[in-house]
């Protein structure tokens, strides 16, 4: 397993990096883990800080009261538990180092490959010295060498092999299944600043605690190496160790060193033959006991080395001195070659596999928690959607009924206006209708008023107020009781849902005390066939005055006089004026047609005498006797009865007279009342118009507010979104790759 790196872009400073990271990758394979750890080191940072934008996003999403849920809380507690999860991955990660472990029977030389391996004598070995516990060796960036025992931070200063062998055989406690960690520094070894550890393990022949050691210090392995004696097969010791680690591991990856292999120098006939026997015993047991490889592959884990010549020609080039040189058997060269082969495929293998046991399972853990996201982001932008074409359907919906109400309150203006025009014509037409009905049972109304009638001053006095205040009230009770008797029964019934109202009364005051007030009664006798009574039959009531005018011009004027036979008196009246009341024109024509009988009486002799020759005498006595029992019948009739009807007709005629004359103001002002009133209600529906018209434009204000927050939640949601893709594809670059450079 290996990684993809994305391609470097030379143009940038990050293309620059990646250009000198795959330069670092192609000199040593261990750098491919070195640069995947810091590439995924940097993909859960992005996705750590990826998690924590999204987990504010979606709380202030979640705490957004203008909005309908488009979270959940479960949504916003499981976001903060993978930021919680990332943390502890991103924690892991940088603690994560490849891990060999080294087992093999005791002296059979695992302290020696470890040496050989780093280039410098690290760890005691040769004769004398046996591991007696597990050593785990590894980089330090500090300059001084230490070690650590388990379960204690004190720091053990070793300057020296030799102090290190002193130290580990000075303490009492170590047992075979204790470890100890060796510091040593990276500047001296390159192969510890690749986060390499190297572990090497007391002799599998001389304890019974394999199952322990398994499980202590072979799990997070990443490569075993089994390093057997060329000069002996393999024994079953080494083959029971290695088939309980692979119960444990799914195809642990395990390399077999044959060290000691320059004993075969001695003997080159045999050594074609030897090498042929090893290979075969090895490739069976890794290949048809163990499984973890094919025959083709095993070739490539079977090596036969010489960890001593190794370790002392590398020791010897880093004082300076020749690589052969020293006593060095026959075939060092392809020995010494055999274990570079053995480094390389090493490197290969281990890079590899601590990027699969080390970073795969996270980056598992890390798509799933990546599709987890993108999931929360769809349902969210889904979500979000669904609310953004519910706010827009409603406000269009508003929108559609604002521009109806508009419409429809500039048609209704013109219709009521035209109504009330109507109705105001209509109720002007009805209130003078009423009245001119109410005057012409006006004489009903008083002939059916009864009180006791006497023409003495103080008791008509009485009778004129009582007698007008009821008939007054009478009068007042027309059928003038309000609006809505005038209008549709319809509109009436829309009118009470539309606009609740108390009932509307039309008000007027017809002053009908005060309009009366002035009014005199004549209730004297006068004689039907008397001068002055027929003066009035001749002049009538409504052209009295012009024709008592043209008769007193015809008696002054048009009638001759004769001279005086005294001068005429200085107080003679004048000349009547139009300003003459009737009264005053009555006397004046009666004085004159007095004057005028006084002045011809010698013409009245002359026309006697020619009727009295033409008639009789007889005709003309009984005609003045008719006349005197006509006058005195009509004498004798005149009652308190007679003097009530004639004191009711004149009140009629003069109520009459009068109330003719407000027939036309009243009306006018019960129209205007209702005009007013109906304006009223318009403009109080016009008012809960004005309020429908209100709450839609605030509905439309905060459905546009509404709108712009749901784009801005789903523009935020797309641009997570892919982010959540990106850290997706990097994450699969970490785990499917190209095979690591040869």
């Amino acid at each position: 397993m290996s990684l993809v790196f994305p391609r470097p872009n030379t143009n940038t400073v990050h293309g620059k990096k990646d250009k000198r990271l795959m330069a670092e990758v192609n000199a040593s394979p261990l750098k491919h883990f070195v640069t995947a750890k810091k590439k995924i080191n940097g993909i859960f940072e992005q996705l750590g800080a990826y998690i924590k934008e999204s987990a504010s996003f979606l709380e202030d999403t979640h705490k957004n009261e203008e909005l309908d849920p488009v979270t959940t809380e479960e949504q916003v507690q499981e976001v903060r538990g993978y930021l919680t999860k990332v943390a502890s991955i991103g924690e892991v990660l940088a603690r994560r180092q490849m891990k060999v472990v080294f087992f093999g029977r005791t002296s059979n030389g695992k302290s020696s490959v470890i040496n050989a391996m780093l280039c410098d004598k690290v760890l005691p070995s040769g004769i004398g010295h046996t591991t007696n516990c597990f050593l785990r060796v590894e980089g330090t960036d500090g300059n001084e060498a230490f070690l650590l025992t388990e379960g204690s931070e004190e720091r053990k200063s070793i300057k020296t092999v030799n102090h290190l062998a002193h130290a580990l055989h000075q303490d009492e406690d170590l047992d075979a299944g204790s470890l100890v960690c060796v510091m040593w520094p990276k500047a001296k070894c390159a192969l510890l600043r690749d986060d390499l550890v190297l572990v090497d393990s007391p002799g599998i022949d001389v304890t019974t605690e394999l199952d322990s050691w398994i499980d202590k210090f072979c799990l997070d392995a990443d490569v075993f190496v089994l390093v057997a004696n060329s000069e002996s097969t393999l024994m079953q010791t080494e083959k029971s160790f290695f088939h309980k680690v692979n119960e444990r591991l799914s195809s642990p990856n395990i390399f077999i060193l044959n060290n000691r292999w320059d004993a075969s120098a001695s003997e080159p006939e045999y050594m074609d033959e030897v090498h042929r026997q090893h290979m075969d015993r090895c490739t069976n047991f890794l290949v048809d006991e163990l499984g973890v490889v094919d025959r083709a592959q095993a070739s490539d884990r079977i090596f036969f080395v010489s960890a001593k010549e190794v370790l002392q020609a590398r020791v010897q080039k880093a004082q300076g001195m020749p690589e052969a040189g020293g006593a060095l058997a026959e075939g060092f060269q392809a020995r010494m070659f055999e274990f570079q082969n053995f480094e390389r495929r090493f490197e290969e293998c281990i890079s590899q596999s601590a990027v699969k046991t080390k970073f795969e399972q996270h980056t598992v853990r890390a798509k799933q928690i990546s599709e987890a996201l993108r999931c929360i982001m769809d349902s969210v932008h889904i979500a979000a959607q669904e609310q953004r074409i519910y706010c827009l359907e409603t406000k269009e919906d508003r929108q559609d009924r604002l521009e109806f109400i508009d419409n429809q309150l500039d048609l209704l203006t013109m219709d009521c206006k035209a109504k009330i025009k109507k109705i105001t014509e209509e109720v002007e037409k009805q209130v003078s209708n009423a009245f001119a009905e109410e005057i012409r049972k006006l004489h009903v109304l008083v002939d059916d008023f009864h009180m006791d009638f006497h023409p003495s001053l103080v008791v008509l006095k009485v009778y004129k107020n009582v007698s007008l205040r009821n008939f007054m009230a009478f009068l007042c009770a027309l059928a003038l009781e309000g609006l809505k008797p005038l209008l549709p029964i319809p509109v009436r019934e829309q009118v009470d849902k539309l606009v609740p109202r108390q009932c509307f009364s039309l008000s007027y005051d017809l002053a009908c005390d005060k309009l009366c007030s002035d009014f005199q009664e004549d209730i004297s006798f006068h004689f039907s066939l008397g001068w002055t009574m027929l003066v009035n039959r001749f002049l009538g009531p409504k052209n009295t005055r012009r024709r008592a005018v043209y008769l007193y011009s015809f008696i002054y004027i048009q009638v001759p006089r004769p001279m005086a036979l005294t001068p005429v008196s200085t107080s003679m009246p004048p000349f009547p004026q139009s300003a003459m009341t009737q009264e005053e024109l009555m006397v004046s024509m009666v004085t004159g047609l007095a004057s005028l009988t006084s002045r011809t009486s010698m013409g009245v002799l002359v026309v006697g005498g020619v009727i009295w020759k033409a008639v009789g005498w007889r005709l003309i006595a009984l005609s003045v006797g008719l006349y005197g029992l006509l006058y005195i019948y009509e004498r004798l009739t005149w009652t308190t009865k007679a003097k009530e009807r004639t004191f009711k007709r004149q009140f009629v005629d003069y109520a009459t007279e009068k109330l003719q004359l407000i027939v036309s103001y009243t009306g006018s002002n019960c129209s205007h009342q209702v005009q007013q009133e109906l304006a009223g209600v318009f403009a109080q529906l016009c008012q809960q118009v004005d309020v429908t018209r209100q709450n839609l434009e605030d509905e439309i204000t905060d459905m546009n507010r509404k709108i712009e927050l749901l784009n801005s939640l789903q523009s935020k949601a797309k641009l997570l979104r892919p982010m959540d893709v990106k850290l997706q594809n990097n994450m699969c670059n970490c785990t499917i790759g190209v095979a690591v450079p040869q």
